[in-house]
């Protein structure tokens, strides 16, 4: 059985080896390939925010009584479409006080200076506290971000942790789940060296230093493993709630990294839900362009015995640490098509490459081959042809239906996926108009109607009858992107050959209300027919005063 899939729909961004946006590229220019084999692009646009601006439909008022000097404005220019929603994730968990310090100056000034009226930002921290939502709103989010501090998940209690034995998660990971000799012999020679220090028997020494690395290896791994799974988790909480945004969606975590030692499948799903739901995650190394002290400072301070020879490779353990847990911030770049920023210590340029919406882009589609009703993950790669050396972002995937499914079930998932993107899909020949009427002061109705080109709409012939069926969703939203409702009607049409040839003319009209109050919505119009599950769908946006 053949996937139900159509069209799969790839956004292109490239980067030339400056991080300069290149806009000049052709569809020829362009290579896709599906699971390695090359596909046919079916469809090519260049597209700039005023071009995806120009699209939108917007509400005009359908009161006749309405003072004309009140409707000097254009319709509805009061607000954007919220077409790009980009949640600040900062790892509050990982990050020390000074880096995050300088990263939340950084993300101030870029609020301050650089978001857009068409983007709804949102701050998300790892520990969970000081977060504000989706809004338009951006002193809520300055205001929260005056207040951010380091919030450690799973850390050591000084109390209770060795002054002299220092074992890192990353060192204590290789002795205990890699059984790692030099590792472990690195931590019993200085554990040994401690136990002499502390004036402990030679005869017994060995056998306490033996005790004091299982201990401190236990207490390394249980600190480590508490803040890894907390952070992934969190970090999958955020993608869920980012995948109910109906528009582009982007995630830029900002953190020192993290060591991810036996939670490869938990970072995986993180990664394929991220994929699926169409969310890029750009990571930001927020220390900048660091070096490391084996020797310590006041927050991590070296052992006791750090001058002595047999602590040197424990040293080197720290230096190691530092440098493994950002391949965390790489993994998820690379695998959901996001940038990775890092090396540098301008974090604002940082922010303006991870977070900042492109001048150009790319919209291609392609019609995916040879696919089954399996639920299989297939891997979708651009490139582009030219000479230059370009970075190209995109979409890494995408999920096959999976087998069982009915289809209506397959409509359904269609039609969601739709109704929860902004991609201005074309299979049928639709168009939108929005009308609102004030009832009073505080109430309104607001009108979506919807006009199909009959003409350009393939039906099924039996018993003298042409035959198809229409499903058409209009689904409302606040105007920070959050669901408020749907409403949807399905059109089932058994035309005789002479009604049938009258709409060709004339066409049908659906029409779709909403009881509202003043304020600003964003309409997504999703239309879909039975016969050859085509699918169209179109953006408005509506201010009623």
């Amino acid at each position: 059985m053949e996937s139900h899939v159509n069209l799969v729909p790839v956004r292109v961004v490239v980067h030339d080896s400056r991080g300069n946006v290149v806009s000049d590229l052709r569809e020829a220019d362009f290579e896709i390939r599906q699971d390695g084999k090359v596909q046919v692009i079916s469809h090519f646009s260049l597209e700039t925010p005023a071009s995806l601006e120009a699209q939108v439909v917007r509400g005009t008022s359908a009161d006749k009584l309405e003072d004309a000097a009140a409707t000097n404005s254009k319709p509805g220019e009061n607000i954007t479409l919220p077409s790009r929603f980009v949640a600040f994730v900062v790892d509050d968990a990982h990050l020390n006080l000074g880096d995050l310090t300088r990263l939340r100056l950084a993300v101030m000034r870029y609020v301050n200076e650089s978001v857009k009226p068409n983007e709804r930002i949102a701050l998300f921290t790892v520990s969970g506290q000081s977060q504000v939502d989706f809004t338009d709103d951006r002193t809520k989010v300055i205001s929260q971000l005056k207040i951010l501090i380091p919030r450690p998940v799973g850390a050591f209690d000084p109390d209770n942790n060795s002054e002299c034995l220092k074992i890192t998660y990353y060192q204590a990971d290789l002795i205990q789940n890699q059984n790692d000799y030099m590792a472990t012999s690195a931590a019993t020679a200085d554990a040994l060296a401690c136990a002499l220090a502390e004036n402990i028997p030679t005869q017994t020494a060995p056998t306490v230093a033996s005790s004091m690395v299982a201990s401190a290896v236990q207490e390394a791994l249980q600190a480590g493993n508490l803040s890894t799974q907390y952070s992934l988790r969190r970090l999958d909480e955020i993608v869920r709630r980012i995948s109910a945004m109906p528009g582009q969606r982007s995630m830029v975590l900002m953190s020192s990294g993290f060591l991810t030692p036996t939670y490869e499948y938990d970072l995986s799903q993180l990664i394929d839900r991220a994929a699926r739901q169409n969310v890029f995650i750009d990571t930001l190394d927020a220390r900048g362009l660091y070096t490391v002290d084996p020797i310590g400072d006041i927050s991590q301070p070296a052992p006791l015995h750090a001058n002595s020879a047999t602590s040197a490779m424990s040293l080197q353990y720290r230096v190691d640490e530092q440098r493994v847990q950002s391949e965390v911030l790489a993994d998820l770049a690379n695998s959901t098509g996001g940038f990775y920023f890092r090396s540098n210590n301008d974090l604002h340029a940082g922010l303006l490459q991870t977070a900042s919406e492109p001048e150009v882009s790319y919209l291609l589609a392609f019609v995916p081959s040879g696919l089954k009703n399996d639920g299989k993950f297939h891997s979708i790669s651009v490139k582009v042809l030219t000479k230059d050396r370009n970075t190209v972002q995109a979409r890494r995937g995408f999920f096959a239906p999976k087998h069982g499914k009915t289809p209506d079930e397959l409509a359904k998932q269609d039609i969601e996926e739709a109704i929860f993107s902004q991609e201005e899909q074309q299979g049928l020949p639709i168009q939108l108009h929005l009308q609102y009427f004030k009832v009073d002061a505080g109430n309104a109705k607001l009108s979506v109607l919807t006009h199909v080109d009959i003409a350009q709409v393939r039906f099924d012939h039996s018993d003298g009858r042409n035959l198809d069926d229409l499903t058409i969703v209009a689904a409302l939203f606040d105007r920070n992107g959050n669901f408020i409702s749907a409403d949807q009607k399905t059109l089932e049409m058994r035309l005789k050959d002479s009604t049938l040839d009258k709409l060709h003319q004339s066409g049908v009209t659906v029409k779709t209300n909403f009881d509202v109050k003043p304020g600003g919505y964003l309409v997504r119009l999703v239309v879909r027919d039975a016969k050859a599950s085509q699918l169209a769908s179109r953006n408005g946006v509506v201010e009623i005063p």
